[in-house]
Parts: C-alpha cells; structure tokens; sequence
C-alpha cells in the first residue's frame, strides 16, 4: 500500500518553503519550552486559518480514496501532551523532592526558579543534615531567631559538607602536655569548643580547642578514668572502681562544667552500681549509658539519677553506641543490638573478628556499624529489617593496622581509627554509603568488598606506642595514648585555604562571565553596524544606476 500526501490547496505553504531552503539566514533564538496551561490556551486560538497536512492510505487500484488520518496536525498534538511537574501544587512537588537525595535535589534545582524556590526551602534538607550529622546543637541551633533569620537548613547542609571536606588538606599538629601517665579516653565537645581527657593519673582535663590550653582539672578521683563523655548539660567519667563521676553544667560558665568543685558542690554526684570497672559511657537527651567489665551496660534516667535497666552480657563490655530507640555493645568477640525500652535483644553479629571486638561506631541513623578489631581489622555492616527480624550485610572490610584497634569515631564521611601499632587511620566512606543506599531497592545479598579499589586511607603518625582513644569534630582530630600527651590534628588551616580558593574561583569566573558579555555586545554591535552599511551601499548603488540609465537616455534622444 501507498501512501500520498493530501493537501487542500495542493502546496506547501510558502512560509516552510522558504524556511526549509535557507535555515541558517537567522540567529535561532534558544528553545523556551511552554507549559500545559499555555499549550492548551495556545491551541484554542490558533485553529483557524492553519493548513492541515495528513498521510493516509492510498490503494493500488483507488488511488484518490481516503481512509481515516495516521497523522494530525501539530497543533492537534500540542493538546495531548502531559502536564510537567512545575504545574502540580507546591505540596505535591514537596512530597515528591522527599524522595530524592542531597545531589538530586540540587540539581532539581536548577531546572526553574519554582523549583529552585522549593528546593531551596525544602524540609529534606534537615533530613540530610539529621541523617549525617545529628541536628545541629549549641550555636548553631535553628532554634534561635537571630540564626534562624541568616541561615537555613540547605545554608547549614552545604557549610558543613564544604567543611568536611577539610580533612583531605594541610593540617597543623598540636602537642598537649599535663597528664603524667597514660591517656585513656579523649572526647572532643565541639558546640563548646572544649576537650576532655582523661587516664591512668585519675585526672580529668579540660582543654580549649583554639589555643590548646589547659582550663580545668579535677582532683584526684582516686582511680584509674577509662572513659569520658559529655553534651551542654552532663559530662560523666567512668572509673575503674565502678563508680560514675558526673558533673552538671553551671550556668554562665564558659566551659561549662567546674570540675575543681570549688564553686558549687550541688553540681557534682556520683552513681554506684557497677562490680567491675567502667570502660565506656555515653549520653543521650533522656538517658546515661555505662558499659563494664562486670559484663553488663546499665541504662540510667538523666533526671532520676537512676538505673532504669540492666542489659546482661556473656563478657566483659568493650564499648557501646546509643542510636535513636537501641544502644550497640561489644562484648567478647560478639555485637550485640538491644531495645532500650524492653531490654530485649534485637540482633547480634557474631565473630566478625579474630579475637575480641574492642571498638565499634556506628552513623546517626544507626543502621550503619563500624567496628575494630583485636586483629587489627575494620569492617563495616548494614543492619536491615528482614520482616520481623533484623540482619546484618557486611559492606566493607580493612586490614590496615598490624595491630589491635582500641578506637573508632565517626564524622561523616570521615572514619578514624586507633590502634596499639602507633598509628591513625582516616579514610573517606561516602562512597560506601551511597552503594549502600541504592542496595535498599535490591533483594539481592550484597558481596563483601575487599579494601582494593576504596579510597586509600590518611595514615597520621606521630606516636611511637599505644593510641588508646580518638575522637573527630570540629576540623580536628584528637587521640591520646601511652605517651602521656594529647595530640591534635588541625585541618582548619585546610579550610581557610579552600575558601580561599573558592573565592578566587568565584571572582575568575564573574571577569569570565563580564568579558563574554562584552564580548556579544561589541560582536553585536559590529554585525548591526555592517548590515546598515551593506542596506546603504545597496540604496546608493541602485539609485546611481537609475541616474545613468536616464542620462543615457537623453544623450540620445539629443542625438
């Protein structure tokens, strides 16, 4: 079957005649595609006076008769498009950034300004930040008029990633001196701009951030200070003989704490109830948590000052991390996942070490597990819910310590290690946790990867012994160990120096951006001073041809 091309006036138009011979006369302008309201308001007034062009069918033997159109005109197709996503209502297109990471909803934003605008002020963006970094406290709270009027959450989001991003520059090494013996534990509290270490002199210190100068210590508290943590209204050590040293924040301090106990001894109480020595503790916004070698981890009530629940272990406790509604402990060679609320026991990795698990972190949603072992091994597990239980998938594993890791801290997407071999790892995760979040929509079981194609950890060196303790925050690094000194790694140094750069960058590309458009204008400007001139040489060259013609023609009608 052949197909003809009916017309009614049996041409083409002369306008798409002329258009098709020369397309390159003119300066095509950029393409602005118009929305469904427009498409449709366009298409009720431009039916009439319009030419249809239709392909239909023409048999061998009829070739003049027609059958039903395969094709209808532009105009009759523009109706049946598809409304875009900026035509939804704004709380729609809200539910529908929801779904979209950190990158997607930037990029998102650049497709128009409705988007940009929505983007812009979207409540994902504390979403990424709570999910990453915990929401923000202290200063930088949202909390407060004055901040909230400068800075919004996307604002806080890509500040705090720019800043990351420190820790793969210049750093500056700073030396603590005061401890005579070893360091035990070391907490960096960055919304106050303190350090906290203590060890085996049975002295707790508190440092300043900026100058690295000694503030605050404590008495003797008579025993051996394996652990130390602290928020803007606790801070608590634990000890080797069992007790919870504890200390509220008095109010106007600037370090918050008076450790010397020489202001108001109202702020100081200990709590008794562990057999065995303290070898980790942490806080929450409602509750203590104490880990001991009497194999057990007691949750406290911050305002009660009492034991709510006893979470019974088969060894000694190494560590434990509290995340939303369960707190993560090793004990022994084993990990274990509990429910604070019921004390029940969620899910458990078994053996992921040769040897003791000594040291775990874990994300600020909880489902990501670092953990340390006594054979110098790091590996990282995803927990997910399989139906009513929970699962471990082993995403990661490293073997770059030769020795046992007594510490993990995690800053996303920064994670530190210390180890008795002398030495601190920094190695970038970001990559990890994106792979992980695509295996969220796929049933299939994930392969381990091996340490070879990661990113290449940041060996810091500078000890000669043990590092027992380590902890990031604030574009530093903080670890103590055997020596008896507190070192710091600075990497703000590294930020000021990318800001810098960026800046540099923001100014080469205005002048870029500046000398292009003045570059058009002239280009411009040249072309419409040439296409008047051409207009002008042609009136001139015409009217003098007519002028010889004439005067031709009465030479010889003279003659």
């Amino acid at each position: 079957m052949a197909f003809e091309c009916l017309r009614e006036t049996g041409n083409l138009s002369s306008n798409l005649v002329d258009c098709v011979q020369d397309p390159w006369d003119e300066e095509v302008a950029p393409v602005q595609f118009p929305t469904y309201n427009e498409l449709k308001k366009g298409d009720s007034n431009s039916n009439s006076g319009k030419e249809e062009a239709q392909i239909v069918p023409v048999s061998n033997s009829d070739s003049g008769s027609q059958n039903q159109a395969l094709v209808r005109s532009a105009d009759n197709s523009i109706s049946d498009h598809c409304p875009t996503i900026i035509d939804l209502p704004a709380a729609l297109v809200s539910e529908i950034l929801l779904w979209l990471d950190a990158k997607e909803l930037g990029i998102i934003s650049c497709v128009s300004t409705l988007l940009q605008k929505l983007a812009a002020d979207h409540q994902g963006w504390k979403n990424f930040y709570a999910e990453r970094w915990g929401l923000p406290l202290g200063p930088i709270s949202l909390d407060s008029a004055p901040v909230q009027k400068e800075k919004s959450w996307k604002d806080l989001f890509v500040d705090r990633e720019f800043r990351s991003n420190a820790f793969m520059g210049r750093f500056s090494t700073d030396v603590l001196y005061g401890h005579t013996e070893a360091v035990r534990s070391v907490f960096l509290l960055s919304s106050a701009n303190i350090i906290l270490t203590a060890g085996y002199d049975c002295i707790i210190r508190i440092w300043g951030i900026e100058d690295g100068l000694l503030i605050s210590s404590s008495r003797p508290l008579g025993c051996t200070i394996r652990a130390v943590t602290a928020d803007a209204d606790l801070l608590v050590a634990g000890g080797t003989d069992g007790f919870l040293q504890c200390w509220k924040a008095v109010e106007g301090l600037r370090h918050l704490f008076d450790i010397t106990g020489s202001q108001n001894q109202s702020s100081e109480f200990r709590l008794w109830e562990h057999v065995g020595p303290v070898t980790c503790v942490a806080l929450d916004e409602a509750r203590i948590y104490s880990g001991s070698w009497d194999m057990t981890v007691r949750v406290w009530d911050r305002s009660l000052m009492k034991c709510l629940k006893v979470l019974r272990h088969s060894d000694w406790v190494w560590s434990l991390v509290p995340r939303g509604g369960t707190v993560a402990s090793t004990a022994g060679a084993v990990v274990y996942v509990w429910d604070i609320d019921t004390g029940d026991l969620d899910a458990a990795i078994q053996n992921p070490h040769v040897g003791d698990t000594c040291s775990l972190a874990r994300n600020q949603t909880g489902d990501v597990f670092f953990t340390g072992g006594e054979d110098g091994g790091i590996k990282m597990f995803e927990m997910k819910n399989d139906g009513e239980e929970k699962r471990f998938d082993q995403i990661a594993s490293w073997g770059q310590h030769s020795s046992k890791v007594h510490s993990l801290a995690f800053e996303f997407p920064w994670l530190v290690s210390a180890s008795s071999d002398g030495k601190v790892s920094l190695r970038d995760v970001r990559k990890l946790f994106r792979s992980s979040k695509a295996r969220k929509f796929s049933k299939a079981k994930p392969k381990a990867a091996a340490s070879q194609g990661m990113e290449v950890p940041r060996m810091l060196h500078g000890f000669k012994r043990n590092i027992f303790s380590v902890d990031i925050g604030a574009d530093r690094i903080v670890c103590g160990g055997d020596e008896g000194i507190v070192r710091v790694w600075n990497f703000s140094q590294a930020l000021e120096i990318d800001r810098r750069v960026q800046a540099l960058r923001s100014v080469r590309l205005e002048n870029r951006m500046r000398r292009k458009k003045a570059q058009i204008e002239m280009n411009n400007k040249g072309a419409r001073n040439a296409h008047c001139s051409a207009k002008k040489s042609q009136i001139n060259g015409n009217g003098g041809g007519v002028l010889y013609s004439r005067g031709g023609a009465s030479a010889k009608l003279k003659a």
